[in-house]
């Protein structure tokens, strides 16, 4: 059983914008021409999933927020898709009593409750436009996906159920129940499009026993009703869970927080660490020279590019691999593009298409076989111009990248977190890295300290903690982090999870550098050629014994539940392991951990043991974000 939660989210997008009626070849190639009205949580539903192209395609002519100033439309059905929120049904109350278009269909991401559906009838009875709502549905859409394997529950407000919500020391029960509400549901709409029920472990003692729990008793009752069951209308959907079921494994960020905070050396991490990358888009500025005349100076240009691995064959290929690979790659590929473009020119001059029209015998087999060369070429261009659109965007990125390792010694710190995590001497001391004023920014050196604060196995001397903290401030750290994160040590005692051991992510440093690209604007001079060797990271070295279905001292203790049973079952049954798993992090996920779960079903699946894993974060925060996060609550235990 393949899962491909990206398919299964597009093709029900697409039957909901086909009014909800099931796509046929007819009326997929003659759809009805409809505008779609959106709140912001619907666009990023939808923006990761369908182009503007692939809308038009859906038959919608127009599409517009909610909340923005709309025009009367008659005579053309509206489709909408928003959160059942006081605020939106409000707003689409209004939009029925002042006629704004001819007909409504009613999609909402998560279950509108009752008052809500009231408050719509009501609406439409003062206005004498109950006929005009045609459908109203409840669509189970409440998240975002990402890649075919990678989802995340927020991107608009993600404070409400990020790292530092669920762990403030302020919060309310009320509050935290919420929150955990919120995550369930999400987790629900997520196999109901999967259309599988799946065996849930989580460890104990944290928000992750909690969300099972819940998620368990939810999927429970709805199974329990077989007239409104979600998981048993689709024969194919039933019959898939019957046999090879998932693991979806929940995983706490408490348990592990020096992955967030790591340097990293992988091309779609490192955009989403230095560069503005969400929901499949980045942008950053970078600096050109000043197009007025004679003017010697350079001005700053905003970039914003897509980065979807279906419409993207570079990003496809290279988003998971080292950057140094990624700087070959795009000089190997701008060569070959410029092979391909000096070969249209070469048969150009020697057709004499270049105006020495004289010069060519029209009846010589040389002639002949040039024209087929050039006609072959020339129908060629659309994808010779699209490849070279897609090369000019990712030597930009790249440029952007490579001056934040430089710029950062991003490169540096990478290999010496590399060095912690797998025990191996450093050539220098912590105390004179941290003083080293050319060593990154004040946050980078305070990241790499936090790695090496988490991956002690025994609290470190007061009088040593006091040394590095000195130097920290001295390079304009704030230290609430640190403060957080002692606590957390204390309070948790979960120091040694993220050990040496368990991380052994090894590299080896090449004394290679990576050629000049010709033609962009980077150059790989002075920056190390690090190659990473793979090595599980704690979640996935989880993941894998989960899989396997073998006894470890890690996860012997954690919780099982199978709402399939009747009755609900405290230990876990001897199995053969599992060939797919959703791995859910509550607490906010990461590039870093996603990508080690793709290297680990590609080493499994090279080794004749295919294992397929989706993941998915209540949140998804760089290194920045997440330690602004433990600043915060630092800050509010002081």
């Amino acid at each position: 059983m393949g899962l491909n939660l990206r398919e299964k989210q597009i093709s029900n997008v697409k039957q909901m914008l086909n009014l909800n009626q099931a796509i046929t070849k007819q009326n997929a190639s003659e759809p009805v021409w409809k505008l779609l009205v959106y709140d912001r949580a619907g666009q990023d539903v939808l923006s990761p999933l369908l182009s503007v192209q692939e809308l038009r395609q859906c038959g919608v002519t127009l599409h517009i927020l909610l909340h923005s100033e709309r025009e009367n439309i008659p005579d053309v059905p509206a489709v909408y898709f928003c959160v059942p929120t006081e605020d939106n049904v409000d707003r689409i109350c209004r939009d029925l009593q002042g006629g704004l278009y001819d007909s409504y269909y009613l999609n909402f991401i998560t279950p509108i409750p009752r008052p809500r559906i009231e408050d719509l009838a009501n609406a439409a009875w003062q206005a004498n436009s109950g006929s005009s709502i045609q459908r109203v549905y409840d669509q189970y859409l409440n998240f975002i996906t990402l890649e075919s394997d990678f989802f995340v529950l927020k991107h608009q407000e993600a404070s409400q159920i990020s790292f530092y919500a669920l762990n403030r020391g302020d919060v309310k029960d009320t509050e935290m129940e919420s929150m955990l509400d919120i995550i369930v549901d999400s987790l629900f709409s997520v196999f109901t499009s999967l259309g599988v029920i799946p065996v849930i472990r989580s460890p104990k003692g944290n928000a992750a026993e909690h969300i099972a729990e819940k998620l368990d008793k939810k999927i429970r009752d709805n199974v329990r009703d077989p007239r409104n069951s979600l998981f048993s209308t689709d024969p194919l959907s039933s019959s898939q869970y019957t046999h090879q079921r998932p693991l979806l494994f929940i995983f706490d960020r408490g348990m592990d927080l020096a992955t967030p905070l790591s340097h990293t050396w992988t091309y779609q991490a490192l955009a989403h660490d230095v560069l503005d990358l969400g929901l499949n888009q980045i942008k950053f500025t970078e600096t050109e020279d000043s197009p007025d005349a004679g003017a010697a100076r350079q001005v700053p240009k905003n970039r914003t590019y897509d980065l979807d691995d279906r419409r993207d064959y570079f990003w496809s290929q290279h988003r998971g691999s080292p950057f140094p690979i990624v700087a070959e790659a795009i000089q190997t590929e701008l060569e070959d593009y410029r092979k391909s473009e000096d070969e249209v020119k070469r048969l150009k001059t020697t057709m004499g298409l270049d105006g020495n029209l004289e010069m060519i015998d029209v009846g010589s087999d040389m002639l002949n076989d040039n024209t087929a060369k050039l006609t072959s070429a020339i129908s060629n261009l659309p994808q010779l111009m699209e490849k070279k659109r897609v090369l000019d965007a990712h030597t930009s990125i790249a440029t952007a990248i490579l001056k934040q390792i430089k710029d950062r010694k991003l490169d540096a710190f990478f290999e010496l977190e590399t060095k912690l995590v797998s025990r191996t001497a450093l050539e220098r001391g912590i105390l004179d890295i941290l003083l080293d004023p050319e060593m990154g920014s004040p946050n980078d050196k305070l990241r790499f300290f936090l790695i090496y604060y988490l991956l002690l196995q025994q609290t470190m001397p007061q009088s040593e903690l006091d040394q590095f903290t000195s130097a920290l401030e001295s390079a304009g750290c704030d230290l609430a982090a640190i403060s957080f994160v002692k606590k957390w040590i204390s309070y948790t005692k979960m120091a040694s999870v993220a050990t040496a051991t368990s991380y052994a992510n090894t590299t080896r440093t090449s004394s290679m550098l990576s050629k000049f690209v010709t033609g962009s604007t980077f150059l790989m001079e002075g920056v190390r050629n690090l190659v990473v060797k793979r090595q599980n990271l704690p979640l996935t070295r989880m993941v894998e014994d989960l899989m396997d279905g073998k006894s470890t001292q890690e996860t012997d203790d954690f919780r099982y539940f199978d709402p399939k049973l009747l009755k609900a079952s405290t230990s876990a049954p001897k199995s053969n392991g599992y060939q797919d798993a959703i791995v859910f992090v509550v607490g906010g996920g990461n590039y870093i951990e996603y990508q080690n779960l793709v290297d680990f079903c590609k080493a499994k699946t090279a080794a004749g043991a295919s294992k397929r894993v989706i993941y998915g974060c209540s949140t998804l925060h760089n290194a920045s974000q997440f330690l602004s996060q433990l600043k915060h609550l630092g800050q509010e235990q002081r």
